[in-house]
């Protein structure tokens, strides 16, 4: 069920207030253009400035929206145990089909209170849950034995791996098995993470490219073929430039302005992050050139 192009889905903003209108629009265009999964309320969709009741919109208006057309990976993570449980029972509640839960930031938690905390999520829910492992933001890495151990319980099924060491794909896979699901967290080396038996990717870029972004995952996905390998491999380097301008300053801010130039929705982010510089702005523009997104 959750493999492919699942977009990491940014969250409008008009004058600091969440842009519902923009909102249901830019998941119709993700339903229009291929993209095989949602993420609302993601870490690139704001989620540490979106207060609890607009967490919990953001999740309600993707599982409407969507209709069951495409899975919903609901963002409910925190550094909170206990909100980390409430919001993913209300991801449950309302329909979604899955939970992506963050390892905790901030609180540097050794690998037993990891277990712990992703522990108590599942004991108090049925929904499938994947892990994100992401140290560069949340500053602990979950290690492979610890993921293991999570994935004996029941609704424990996958990763989003961001860790930027593709060798993690080998080591867990020979760990929990073929079954495990991998998911990319990063774009720029999402080729060769489907090649290491990878299934996809939680994309920044396919916010503003989910036709490119979905072809190149079923391309990529399918690597015994090498007319397919090929083809991922031609739209990779069409999208690199993109991927990378995507980063240059903080993310979303970059894709944001992307979305805007596509008309989907304002540029609009919550402080502390900012608008992008005109510099980054040049950058953003000519990647999407490349990638003939824009003329």
């Amino acid at each position: 069920m959750f493999k492919g192009s699942i977009v990491a889905l940014i969250t409008p903003f008009n004058k600091n207030k969440l842009d519902e209108d923009s909102y249901i629009s830019l998941i119709d265009f993700h339903l229009k253009n291929g993209t095989k999964g949602l993420v609302p309320a993601g870490t690139t969709g704001e989620s540490p400035t979106l207060n609890h009741n607009e967490h919990e919109r953001v999740i309600e208006l993707c599982v409407k929206e969507s209709k069951g057309k495409i899975p919903v990976i609901a963002g409910t993570g925190s550094n909170s145990t206990d909100e980390a449980i409430s919001l993913t029972k209300y991801a449950e509640k309302i329909g979604a089909n899955a939970a992506l839960v963050v390892t905790p930031y901030y609180n540097k938690p050794t690998q037993e209170g990891l277990y712990q905390h992703f522990k108590a999520i599942n004991d108090n829910c049925s929904i499938p849950i994947i892990i994100y492992n992401i140290p560069p933001r949340s500053v602990v890495d979950m290690s492979v034995d610890t993921m293991a151990r999570l994935y004996e319980l029941k609704n424990i099924v996958g990763v989003k791996d961001a860790t930027g060491d593709l060798n993690r794909v080998d080591q867990q896979k020979k760990k929990m098995g073929p079954d495990f699901i991998q998911l990319s967290g990063e774009d720029a080396t999402a080729l060769e993470f489907n090649m290491r038996g990878g299934t996809g990717c939680i994309s920044v870029s396919a916010n503003v490219a989910p036709k490119l972004c979905s072809e190149f995952q079923e391309a990529s996905i399918s690597k015994n073929n090498s007319n397919l390998v090929a083809k991922a491999k031609s739209i990779n380097e069409k999208l690199q430039p993109l991927h990378k301008a995507l980063f240059i300053e903080s993310s979303p801010s970059p894709v944001k302005y992307a979305a805007s130039l596509l008309n989907l929705c304002s540029d609009d982010v919550r402080l502390p992050l900012v608008k992008i510089t005109d510099k980054t702005k040049k950058e953003v523009k000519s990647a999407m050139t490349y990638a003939n997104l824009i003329d």
